[in-house]
């Protein structure tokens, strides 16, 4: 038993010897084991890249046939003639013929469709054309209207201006002929004057300034006698006093704007003596009335004429101003 014990106790030094042998190995052994091994490994990685280079090679000459392949199949099919059966060159014809009839029918429809567009379009431009005719005319028929209307507004200012003209040269005629009358009266009465004053110094010097208080006007058909106003003597008589009178009745003397004949006219202060025109002295400037603002009646050719806020007494058939109150209106 020890024997045995010893044997085994000698083959496991043996065996943990021979285990540290190989465990610590020589450091030159295991350098060249080191340079084996990356060799190994060297060659292993050409030749991998070797065999994949040729793995790439072979794909590249597949490729390259069946490239090859592919041309060569399509110029043969190319260089093939086509065998065409009848029946199918039938068909086709018929394919062909349905297939230009069918783009004949599309062209004629294109057609039509053109056709129908310049149509449109030439019924489009004649209406407008049209219209613009229309407008043009219509403008024109304006054109003519409007110069008629002209030349009638024309006319009626040459035969406004023509009968103005033949009013003024009536009215400066019958002036005339007023300021012709007159001056004849004023002659006549100037030598009825002398004659009465050459035959006052035998019938006395009162006598004939009674006398000169008379006078006469012609009214277009006769001649009529009146005594020559005094614008004294109704002064004098309280029932003419218009002045106390208008301070109890003020309304009564209120009586609006006054409206000269003519518009450029301005106000002037007149007296007595004075020769008005005869548009200052038309009727509608007449006081009617005269005892309605306590004036003394007038006969003859005598007028109480309003004139601005004054009062005139006119001789109408010669214009003269033979009596006047100023500021008579308020």
């Amino acid at each position: 038993m020890t024997l045995t014990k010893l044997m085994k106790g000698s083959a496991l030094g043996a065996l943990a010897a021979a285990m540290a042998f190989v465990a610590l190995p020589d450091p030159a052994e295991a350098q060249s084991r080191d340079r084996q091994e990356r060799a190994q490994r060297d060659r292993g990685d050409r030749g991998d890249a070797r065999q994949q280079r040729q793995r790439q090679r072979s794909e590249a000459r597949q490729r390259m046939r069946q490239q090859d392949s592919r041309e060569f199949r399509r110029a043969r099919s190319e260089r093939r003639p086509v065998q065409v059966d009848r029946r199918d060159s039938r068909g086709n014809n018929r394919a062909d013929l349905s297939r230009a009839r069918g783009q004949s029918r599309d062209r004629a429809e294109a057609a039509r469709e053109r056709n129908a567009r310049r149509e449109a379009r030439a019924r489009s431009e004649a209406r407008t054309e049209r219209r613009s005719d229309r407008r043009l005319a219509e403008r024109r028929e304006q054109a003519r209207r409007e110069a008629r209307s002209n030349e009638r507004r024309q006319q009626a200012r040459r035969e406004a201006r023509a009968e103005y003209r033949r009013d003024r040269a009536r009215r400066d005629a019958r002036a005339n002929d007023r300021r012709e009358r007159a001056r004849r009266e004023a002659r006549r009465d100037a030598r009825e004057d002398r004659r009465i004053r050459r035959d006052a110094y035998r019938d006395g010097y009162r006598n004939a300034r009674r006398d000169q208080r008379r006078a006469r006007y012609y009214d277009g058909r006769r001649w009529h006698s009146y005594n020559r106003w005094d614008n004294r003597r109704w002064r004098n008589n309280s029932r003419y006093d218009w002045q106390r009178y208008r301070y109890s009745n003020r309304s009564i003397f209120r009586l609006g704007r006054y409206y000269a004949p003519s518009r450029d006219y301005r106000y002037r202060r007149l007296s007595v003596g004075v020769q008005l025109g005869s548009l200052f002295f038309g009727s509608r400037y007449w006081i009617n009335d005269p005892w309605r603002y306590r004036l003394p009646d007038v006969y003859g050719p005598y007028r109480w004429v309003r004139y601005y806020d004054d009062v005139l007494l006119v001789d109408i058939y010669n214009g003269e101003v033979v009596d006047v109150i100023h500021d008579f209106f308020w």
